[in-house]
C-alpha cells in the first residue's frame, strides 16, 4: 500500500458505544421486505430505509455521536461542518438538541430543500462555490476564528462509529429474522457509512460481502480498493448524486474500508434515475439520488451473483422535487 497503510483503532465496541449515545434521539429504522423487489432480482432483499431517519438521512447518527463525544466545555463553543446537505442537516439538528451554535459550509448549488432545512434548524449557512473554493479550508478557518469544533462529514472516528449503527441494526434484525446476509450494498462518498456499516456487519457476520456503491465519475473508493492507494476523481466529473461528490476517499475511512469492503460497484446516473422511479412506484419510498445507488446496482445487475439475502441501505430521502419528477417521466 502506498498510503493509508495503518488501520485506525476502530472496532465494533466504538459502534456499540455510539448506539448507546444516539438511542434516545435517533430512529431505529426497520428492515423492510418487498416481494416485487425480491422477484425482480431473484434474491431476498432486506431494505434499511434511512430516509425514515431524523432529518431524512443516516447522517444524523454520526453527527449526534460526534457532538455527544465532545467534552461539554468544548461543545459549548459551537461546531462547524462542511456538507452538500445531509451532514449539514445532521449536524444542525444535533447542535440544536445540545443548544449550541452551528455554522455549516454548503455549496451554493446544493439542493434548495437541503439548504432551507439546514437554515430552519437554526444553523448559520456559509455558501461556497464547490468548483472553485475549498470547503475544508473554509471550514478550518471558521473553526479557528470562532473557537468551534470542526465536525467532518466522514473522516472522523466518532462520525464513522455513529454511521456504523446502521450496520449494527441491520445485522441484529437480519439475525432475529433468521436470514443470513450474503451481500450488503452501501452508498459511498467519503466512505464513513461504508466503513462503519462494514465494520459492524463483518464483526457480526464475517462471511458477508459488503460492497460500496458509487456513481460514475465519483468511483474513487472502487478505484482506490483496486489500486491499493488513494485515488482522486476528475475535477470535471458531474453526477445527479449530489451527496456522493467528493474528491477522494478519506484517509481514515479508506484505511478501514480496504480491510472490510469486498469491492466497489459503480452505477450510471441513468441507473440511479431508474432506481428512484422504481423505489417510488414499487417500494412506495422516496429516495434521493445518492441514497438510491445501492438499489441502482441491484436493479442493473451490477451485484455479482451470490447466495443469501441482500442487505440494501437506502441512505437518504432528501430529493429535489424536480429530480423526482424527472425520474417519473422516464
Amino acid at each position: 500500500m502506498d498510503d493509508a497503510t495503518e488501520r485506525p483503532p476502530f472496532t465494533l465496541h466504538d459502534i456499540e458505544q455510539a448506539a448507546e449515545r444516539i438511542a434516545p434521539f435517533a430512529v431505529r429504522t426497520p428492515l423492510l421486505d418487498n416481494p416485487a423487489l425480491n422477484e425482480r432480482v431473484g434474491r431476498r432483499v432486506l431494505i434499511k430505509p434511512e430516509l425514515f431517519q431524523r432529518m431524512g438521512s443516516f447522517k444524523f447518527r454520526g453527527a449526534y455521536n460526534a457532538l455527544a463525544s465532545l467534552p461539554q466545555v468544548v461543545r459549548w463553543r459551537g461546531v462547524v461542518a462542511f456538507s452538500s446537505g445531509n451532514h449539514a442537516q445532521g449536524v444542525a439538528a444535533a447542535a440544536r438538541l445540545f443548544g449550541v451554535p452551528a455554522v455549516i459550509v454548503m455549496p451554493a448549488d446544493a439542493p434548495a430543500a437541503k439548504i432551507e432545512a439546514t437554515r430552519a434548524l437554526g444553523a448559520e449557512i456559509r455558501p461556497y462555490d464547490r468548483w472553485s473554493e475549498d470547503r475544508e479550508a473554509i471550514g478550518r478557518a471558521l473553526s479557528e476564528e470562532r473557537g468551534a469544533t470542526l465536525i467532518p462529514p466522514f473522516d472522523d472516528l466518532a462520525v464513522m462509529a455513529g454511521q456504523g449503527t446502521v450496520g449494527l441494526e441491520m445485522a441484529a434484525d437480519a439475525a432475529a429474522l433468521g436470514v443470513p446476509l450474503g451481500d450488503v450494498l452501501v452508498p459511498c462518498s467519503g466512505g464513513g457509512l461504508a466503513a462503519g456499516t462494514a465494520t459492524a456487519i463483518k464483526a457480526k457476520s464475517p462471511n458477508t460481502r459488503v460492497h460500496a456503491v458509487e456513481p460514475e465519475g465519483f468511483d474513487d473508493t472502487a478505484r482506490s480498493l483496486e489500486a491499493g492507494h488513494l485515488c482522486s476523481n476528475d475535477p470535471s466529473a458531474r453526477s445527479i448524486c449530489d451527496a456522493l461528490m467528493v474528491a477522494q476517499p478519506g484517509a481514515l475511512t479508506f484505511a478501514v474500508n480496504r480491510h472490510v469492503l469486498s469491492d466497489g460497484l459503480v452505477v450510471s446516473d441513468v441507473d440511479v434515475m431508474d432506481a428512484i422511479a422504481f423505489a417510488a412506484r414499487t417500494l412506495k419510498l422516496v429516495v434521493e439520488p445518492g441514497g438510491a445507488v445501492g438499489l441502482a446496482a441491484l436493479l442493473s445487475g451490477r451485484l455479482p451473483v451470490g447466495d443469501g439475502a441482500v442487505g440494501l441501505v437506502l441512505s437518504g430521502g432528501n430529493i429535489d422535487p424536480q429530480i423526482l419528477q424527472a425520474a417519473f417521466a422516464r
